[in-house]
C-alpha cells in the first residue's frame, strides 16, 4: 500500500507475542487429534476474543500459549522464544495466565495473594518482597479498582472480587502476555460488568499489553476486545478483527444452531432460537 513500508518477515517475526505455525497436538492414546493445522498472530497490544463450543480444543490452545504443554507437530513462539528451544520456567514467569481453578490459601489477604505473583509461588516469601514490591501490590489492587479488599481474606472475597485479585496476581511481573481462561465463570450480572469495565480500564492503561480471553458468552467480552479467533472441532474457522468474525453465520456454523448477534455501545451480545431484535 502507498506510503507504508512492507514489515519483513524478520521484524514481523520479532513484534509478535505469539505466533503458530501449521500447530497440531494429537492424544497420546487415540490418533485423534485435538488441534489441527493452527496458524495464529498475536502481536502487542491486541486483545483477542477465543470462543467455541466445548470439546473445540480451546482449553488445549491456551496451554500451549502458556507454554504448558509443547505441540505434536508445528512450532509455537511466546515472547520471540520457541517451545522446544527454550526453558519453559523461565517463560512462564513473563507471561500471566489467570484461571478460576488456580489454587489460592483461603486464608491470605488479596493484598497476599497479590504479592505472590512476584514469587511465583502459592505461599508468600515474605523476605523476597521489599517495600516496593508490597508498593507495586497495593497499585495493581488498586488498578483492577479492588483497592478496599487488602486485608480481607481471599476465601471471602466474591467470585467477581476473587478474578480480579488474580489478575492483579498475574500482573506482579509486569507480563506482554495476559491469558484469561474463564475468567467470569459463575459470576453474576454486577460481579460480571464489574469485571467487563476493569477489564476495560486494563486494557485502554496498558497499550502493549496483549490478551486472549477464553469465554462462552458473547456478553462478557471487554469493549476494547479487537480479535476474535473461532475454533471448531480442533480446526480455526475464522480468525480477524471482532467485527469480521462475531457474524451471526460465522456463529450459527461455530455452534451448530442458528445465532443472532447484537452489538450496543462497543459491547456484544447473542441469542439462539426464538427473539426480537431492538
Amino acid at each position: 500500500m502507498a506510503g507504508q513500508t512492507a514489515e519483513s518477515p524478520a521484524d514481523e517475526h520479532e513484534a509478535a507475542v505469539l505466533r503458530l505455525q501449521d500447530v497440531s497436538v494429537g492424544r497420546h492414546t487415540t490418533d485423534r487429534l485435538i488441534l489441527d493445522g493452527i496458524d495464529w498472530t498475536v502481536r502487542p497490544g491486541e486483545h483477542w476474543a477465543l470462543l467455541g463450543a466445548n470439546g473445540a480444543g480451546k482449553t488445549t490452545l491456551l496451554r500451549l500459549l502458556g507454554a504448558l504443554m509443547h505441540p505434536t507437530t508445528g512450532t509455537v513462539d511466546v515472547l520471540g522464544s520457541r517451545l522446544g528451544r527454550v526453558d519453559v520456567r523461565e517463560l512462564r514467569t513473563h507471561i500471566g495466565h489467570v484461571t478460576s481453578a488456580q489454587r489460592v490459601p483461603q486464608d491470605l489477604t488479596a493484598h497476599a495473594v497479590v504479592l505472590t505473583g512476584h514469587s511465583g509461588t502459592v505461599q508468600p516469601l515474605w523476605r523476597t518482597y521489599d517495600g516496593e514490591v508490597r508498593l507495586r501490590a497495593h497499585g495493581l489492587l488498586a488498578e483492577l479498582g479492588v483497592e478496599e479488599l487488602t486485608d480481607r481474606p481471599y476465601g471471602v472475597c466474591s467470585g467477581g472480587q476473587r478474578a480480579r485479585v488474580l489478575i492483579a496476581r498475574a500482573l506482579m511481573a509486569d507480563p506482554a502476555l495476559l491469558l484469561l481462561d474463564e475468567p467470569f465463570n459463575a459470576l453474576d450480572l454486577p460481579s460480571r460488568e464489574d469485571l467487563v469495565e476493569a477489564m476495560h480500564r486494563l486494557t485502554e492503561g496498558r497499550p502493549q499489553l496483549a490478551t486472549v480471553t477464553v469465554t462462552h458468552h458473547l456478553e462478557e467480552l471487554f469493549p476494547t476486545v479487537s480479535h476474535t479467533l473461532l475454533l471448531r472441532e480442533g480446526r480455526i474457522l475464522s480468525q480477524g478483527p471482532v467485527t469480521d468474525v462475531l457474524t451471526d453465520s460465522l456463529l450459527t456454523t461455530c455452534f451448530g444452531r442458528d445465532i443472532t448477534v447484537a452489538r450496543h455501545g462497543g459491547r456484544w451480545s447473542a441469542y439462539s432460537g426464538r427473539g426480537v431484535r431492538s
